[in-house]
């Protein structure tokens, strides 16, 4: 299991980030990600009628699929926030059929409570996996991600730990020229379930 680091920004000036980002990083590619977020029905349905995000005590916000290319990986999070950084415990895989991996949840009592949609652009400088991305329906956003071992079986050398990690991306991010203050602590789901919510009261 690894432990994913991660801070995302909100990005105002699009195209200056871009430029600051190639001043320094090594590009990767271009990417556009379509992920779903299944959970059991009855969790989902217990937040239905309220503004809560559903959770599962296991599994989070629940099991992702994501469409990346022609590859589809599935991912479960063991999340939370630390400072403005999120720290997750993260299993990932991947599978040759997605359709019969969604019909398997389905039999499980699983349902997709919300799906998001993710394009951009990514370079690696150092250690540090930067993206560059529109979140369809959100907004432009730059993710900073550092992959590290389990936590509990860091070794006391190990170059990153949590804490440094952290410091690191801070670093990074004012190297791109964005101000701590546009650190977006929420996860994408809960903005996107947020905005959904407010579109069904009007």
């Amino acid at each position: 299991m690894a432990t994913e680091v991660e801070v995302k920004a909100w990005v105002k000036d699009v195209e200056k980030t871009r430029k600051n980002i190639e001043g320094f990083a090594s590009y990767l590619r271009n990417f556009e990600k379509e992920d779903s977020y299944w959970l059991p029905a009855n969790v989902v349905e217990e937040t239905s009628s309220t503004t809560e995000r559903p959770r599962h005590p296991m599994l989070g916000s629940g099991i992702r699929i994501r469409r990346d290319g022609s590859v589809c990986y599935v991912t479960f999070k063991q999340k939370e926030v630390r400072q403005g950084t999120e720290v997750n415990q993260e299993v990932e895989f991947s599978v040759s059929d997605q359709q019969a991996f969604e019909r398997l949840l389905e039999a499980l009592g699983f349902t997709v409570w919300i799906r998001k949609h993710k394009q951009g652009q990514a370079w690696q400088w150092d250690h540090i996996t930067i993206e560059l991305c529109q979140i369809k329906g959100l907004g432009t956003f730059v993710e900073l991600e550092i992959l590290l071992e389990d936590e509990k079986n860091l070794p006391s050398h190990q170059d990153h730990s949590i804490q440094e990690a952290q410091e690191a991306l801070y670093n990074c991010l004012e190297k791109i020229g964005i101000p701590r203050d546009q650190i977006e602590n929420r996860y994408y789901t809960e903005m996107l379930l947020e905005k959904i919510k407010n579109s069904q009261k009007t």
